[in-house]
């Protein structure tokens, strides 16, 4: 029998980034709980991620949302939101220092490695240009995050904080560009 042609995969539509709507709120919901799940997995207790729950997370982003705090943006294709990343003014504790903070960034955790995160970290990057330098907070266990951070430019300053979280103490890490 001869051999037949493997069918290329259609390509990607493009990647579409765009402010967050109210309406995405349990979406992205849906993609930080499963992210905390999977990325999180070693470093917070099971027991702390299996309670973790989208509809209270929904709950959380739709109060955020309405409050106005930081720029919500999602990436989306085929009008399917993939990743989400909130950026704003930089805080320690509460005060603005003056520069950019990005608060978050997940991808749907069956969508990472094709470009989304890149995509949204660039367009925090751009609209952050103006800052004298920009920062965020990762967690010190998380190896792939510190990778993708550091191949965007981002550096450890050597400045960590932690936080509690299912009765244990997590550790996170500041990277600076």
């Amino acid at each position: 029998m001869p051999h037949s042609p493997r069918t290329p995969h259609p390509p990607h539509s493009p990647l579409h980034i765009r402010p967050m709507l109210l309406t995405d709120c349990h979406r992205v919901s849906e993609i930080r709980v499963r992210g905390w799940q999977r990325a999180y997995r070693d470093i917070v207790s099971d027991a702390y991620l299996d309670k973790l729950s989208v509809e209270e997370d929904a709950e959380l982003r739709r109060a955020r949302f309405g409050r106005g705090e930081g720029v919500n943006l999602v990436a989306e294709r085929d009008g399917e939101v993939l990743g989400w990343a909130a950026y704003g003014p930089g805080r320690e504790g509460e005060v603005p220092d003056g520069n950019g903070e990005l608060y978050a960034l997940y991808i749907d955790p069956e969508h990472l490695g094709g470009g989304i995160g890149r995509a949204l970290l660039t367009e925090v990057a751009d609209r952050c240009a103006a800052y004298p330098r920009v920062y965020l907070w990762v967690l010190t266990g998380n190896t792939r995050a510190r990778r993708f951070y550091e191949r965007a430019g981002f550096r450890p300053d050597g400045t960590e904080q932690s936080f509690e979280a299912g009765g244990a103490q997590v550790f996170e890490v500041r990277y600076v560009k």
